[in-house]
């Protein structure tokens, strides 16, 4: 057989298999979980499997490496960008494109912590999961970053803290999304001064999602 005839059978017993690669989902995977970081590069575990990714790179699974340094790293999956903290764990599953039911899934950082990226109104935040929050918490200087105008639209009154009885706003945010699970006008605290340190996911979000534990994996599930 002649070079290109050969050429051409390789090809025909090739194209198959990657015409199939090619049309699977870009959401290939069940979990990603951040197990390095360097400027400009990333470890990634992706069920199970290590992938060590520089920015601009995409993996196997479809996961793209955005952008990277020493505490956080941007992550593209199937058109979705979210960032990633070091030793971070979450995925997301959908179920039912007619009725969508969304699967949000975290585990907990090195402090056995469940924090999770996610946004207000449509702004980035890191969300402290605290099922002993009665309302989403947050700071005075974190509301005013997001654009919040507490003092004047919040209600007033009082919380109790681990430092006693201060003054809190009560206020509505628009938009809170947690993976993609995004739930619209719930109710928040705004609590002058600098505590909480992190945003605090509580209950007037959880309460709107079916929760559950498996092991040390806490998920959250939108309810249908």
């Amino acid at each position: 057989m002649d070079r290109p005839s050969s050429i051409l059978l390789i090809l025909m017993k090739v194209l198959p298999a990657v015409l199939a690669l090619a049309v699977l989902p870009a959401w290939a995977v069940d979990s990603i979980r951040v197990v390095g970081l360097f400027s400009g590069t990333a470890v990634l575990d992706l069920d199970g499997r290590q992938r060590l990714l520089r920015a601009g790179q995409t993996s196997p699974e479809g996961v793209k490496l955005i952008s990277a340094n020493a505490q956080e790293a941007v992550l593209e999956v199937n058109g979705r960008r979210a960032t990633y903290a070091l030793g971070s764990h979450i995925s997301s599953k959908y179920n039912d494109a007619a009725g969508r039911q969304i699967a949000v899934r975290i585990w907990p950082d090195a402090r056995g912590m469940y924090t999770v990226v996610g946004s207000i109104n449509g702004f980035p935040v890191r969300f402290l999961v605290d099922t002993g929050a009665s309302t989403i918490a947050m700071n005075g200087a974190v509301a005013r970053r997001l654009g919040i105008d507490y003092r004047v639209t919040g209600r007033r009154g009082l919380a109790s803290t681990a430092s006693g009885v201060v003054r809190s706003y009560g206020v509505t945010l628009d938009r809170v999304k947690v993976g993609d699970i995004e739930l619209r006008n719930v109710r928040a605290g705004v609590i002058d001064g600098s505590h909480p340190s992190q945003v605090l996911l509580g209950m007037t979000f959880l309460n709107r999602v079916d929760m559950a534990r498996e092991g040390q994996m806490l998920e959250l599930r939108s309810k249908p």
